[in-house]
């Protein structure tokens, strides 16, 4: 399915995948929160969701926040391909690491052609996962919802496999990594100490204590 994303703008794009990618979280997208996401002030936030509106891309509510419309959504959905596209491009036949795939396809994203981006799918093998475990959507734009939990949602004593890990930062990918926390890993949740202190949890490299609020955010499956 092609949308119209070649017609827009890299910031529209870029905008685009961060309401989507807030709207993913259930969190309300407020301007306060899409300008913090998009390291911009609050009147440039303001002001780009007013363009967005005219171009029938978002609904904006007044102390509400905005959300996308269908045809924003498939256009969020579009340069999120992309993006995941080529990052399992540059992972599985580059050979880049889970912390350099990100930057490189960000820069990358905005030129690919709907051309371009059929071939690297069927080199690729038509994957459904890019390296951090995100979903690829298809060609119809259709992402697959997956029922994996997060770390927290183990019991002690329990085995899994980790299946998405955040992307973006790479330092903290890094740090993954040296934990063994990568995708297709295997975790065993250890221990939870009390008051909301660390979680335990045990991989290859050995036993880790790492924040709950990081393990809140590793899934596994």
């Amino acid at each position: 399915m092609q949308t119209q994303t070649a017609d827009l703008t890299v910031a529209v794009q870029d905008y685009l995948k961060a309401i989507y990618a807030l709207e993913s979280l259930g969190e309300r997208v407020t301007t306060s929160a899409l300008a913090a996401r998009m390291g911009v002030s609050a009147p440039s936030a303001t002001a780009m969701t007013k363009r967005l509106a005219d171009l029938g891309l978002l609904e904006r509510a007044p102390y509400r926040g905005v959300a996308l419309t269908e045809e924003g959504r498939l256009g969020a959905l579009e340069v999120l391909r992309h993006h995941r596209l080529l990052e399992r491009y540059l992972a599985d036949r580059l050979g880049l690491s889970l912390d350099e795939v990100h930057a490189q396809a960000e820069l990358l994203e905005h030129a690919l052609t709907e051309e371009l981006e059929a071939k690297i799918d069927a080199e690729l093998g038509f994957p459904t996962h890019d390296p951090h475990g995100d979903p690829i959507p298809d060609r119809q734009l259709r992402v697959t919802a997956g029922r994996d939990g997060t770390l927290v949602d183990l019991s002690p004593g329990e085995g899994a496999s980790v299946s998405r890990v955040p992307d973006g930062d790479p330092e903290l990918l890094r740090y993954l990594a040296g934990l063994g926390l990568v995708p297709g890993s295997d975790v065993e949740l250890v221990s939870f100490a009390p008051f909301g202190g660390p979680v335990t949890v045990r991989t290859e490299t050995g036993e880790h204590a790492i924040s709950l609020e990081l393990a809140d955010r590793i899934r596994a499956t």
